[in-house]
């Protein structure tokens, strides 16, 4: 996985009842394709490959958020992601069960991303 520094400190100093939700969301999105690094951003963890993928919301407080940047554009049809927006995409995961249940969503959203963007 190819985990930043950056973000292991933000996420020691992550108080948010969604912290171990957020890591857990961290770990599958870096492990689902190894052209994914990962920064901070506008104040959160990023997921970048050859520009940006997604970003958490890191305010929210009753589940984990991710702001899927240009999500509109990513092909394939992922039920997991929300919005009608020109661009953006979100997906909310509520916790460890629902991660579960939506972890094919993601991992295709990401693997779907990094495809485009080399082909």
């Amino acid at each position: 996985m190819n985990k930043a520094q950056e973000v292991d400190d933000w996420l020691a100093a992550y108080d948010n009842p969604q912290k171990e939700l957020v890591a857990a969301i961290r770990d599958a999105i870096l492990a689902a394709d190894d052209r994914v690094t990962e920064c901070i951003k506008w104040q959160a963890p990023t997921f970048v490959y050859k520009g940006n993928i997604a970003s958490f919301f890191p305010k929210a407080k009753k589940h984990a958020s991710l702001m899927f940047h240009k999500g509109a554009s990513i092909p394939g049809d992922f039920a997991a992601l929300e919005g009608d927006a020109a661009e953006a995409r979100s997906m909310k995961i509520a916790d460890a069960d629902d991660l579960e249940a939506k972890r094919n969503d993601l991992v295709g959203v990401i693997k779907a991303w990094c495809d485009m963007k080399d082909a």
